[in-house]
């Protein structure tokens, strides 16, 4: 098999961008909070889990450019409350390749809500193959899905 290839699972994004949260929780408990304090350590934080999903995508060995490959279906709100979107790639190589991409969740602003990494394994030459993207949290307000980055290898 040439090549090592690494697959990155979105619990591996979920269980990081979980953990920044938390601390943003534990640390903003001073007496000199306020509203643009707040809102400044959580934009930090979903930063930090932006940042975290494009180190996943760096480290995927001969992986090229696949963004035109894949479609997002429009996002829905889950049993759990989270915020998903059907990622569906495209193979169109003569050969089976796996897939990953990044989601980004944004609210009507434009803002950065949350992000996500999808990895489609195995999609067999000329064939689709699907995913799901979940958001890490409760997203509330309209939510729009968009593909940040995606690689095929």
């Amino acid at each position: 098999m040439p090549g090592h290839r690494t697959r990155w699972s979105t619990a591996a994004i979920l269980t990081t961008t979980a953990t920044v949260a938390a601390a943003l929780t534990l640390t903003s408990c001073s007496d000199e909070d306020t509203p643009s304090s707040v809102a400044s350590r959580a934009a930090s934080a979903f930063a930090s889990a932006t940042a975290e999903a494009g180190r996943k995508l760096d480290d995927i060995k001969g992986g090229v450019d696949a963004k035109d490959a894949v479609r997002l279906g429009s996002p829905t709100t889950d049993s759990d409350g989270r915020t998903t979107a059907e990622v569906t790639v495209e193979n169109t190589t003569d050969s089976t390749k796996s897939f990953a991409v990044q989601v980004n969740f944004r609210n009507e602003n434009g803002d950065l809500l949350d992000a996500a990494v999808v990895t489609v394994s195995d999609v067999a030459a000329g064939r689709t193959g699907k995913g799901t993207a979940r958001s890490t949290h409760d997203l509330s307000g309209t939510v729009k899905a968009e593909v940040a980055r995606a690689l095929r290898y």
